[in-house]
């Protein structure tokens, strides 16, 4: 790899995990918890959050994995039983709704928001019913999730409690969770330690 390469690929590691500034949350984010943030919730986690007007955001904890299917969930419902993976706890509020993380070109309908490029989450029953049976190969199930008032989020930025990264389908969907918060960790703090 020449030089030329070598200063495209430290641009790109800067680029997509730089030092959280308020500024970088008016688009979708990936929230990476800082070591100091220790909460029982929080603490070692990921995110993916959005902001939906007046600096309030939502999101969710994408890293933690429940001891439930949605088969068990939902045993009546059939395509459910056919959904191998975990559903995912995303957060503290709403913990007794099924929300829906799809990867798509567009959005899914009904009540949806836009999480990154072809990332959307699903908010109403009727929608994520649909992707559960129709498209549940590219999509993640969450009970629960994460809000933040107007400024809370901007304000755990400039306390240092999280590293931003632009949001990844890839990282969202991976099969397995374990040490994704290590390894964004480890990527925030170098792309960090390279301005």
């Amino acid at each position: 790899m020449n030089a030329r390469s070598l200063l495209g690929v430290a641009f790109l590691a800067v680029a997509a995990f730089a030092p959280a500034r308020a500024a970088d949350i008016a688009q979708p984010v990936m929230l990476i918890a800082a070591p100091q943030l220790n909460d029982p919730v929080y603490g070692r986690s990921v995110l993916l959050v959005a902001p939906i007007g007046e600096d309030r955001h939502i999101g969710f904890i994408i890293n933690r994995p429940t001891g439930k299917r949605l088969g068990q969930l939902f045993p009546e419902h059939g395509p459910s039983q056919k959904i191998a993976g975990p559903v995912f706890f995303g957060g503290p509020i709403d913990r007794d709704m099924l929300f829906a993380i799809v990867e798509r070109a567009d959005s899914p309908g009904g009540i949806s928001l836009q999480l990154g490029t072809e990332l959307f989450s699903s908010f109403d029953g009727a929608t994520v019913d649909r992707i559960i049976e129709a498209e549940p190969e590219h999509a993640r199930f969450y009970t629960g999730l994460v809000a933040w008032r107007s400024g809370e989020l901007a304000q755990e930025i400039n306390r240092g409690l999280w590293y931003l990264a632009k949001p990844d389908a890839a990282v969202v969907l991976r099969k397995s969770t374990q040490g994704l918060w290590e390894e964004m960790l480890t990527r925030s703090q170098n792309a960090a330690n390279m301005i």
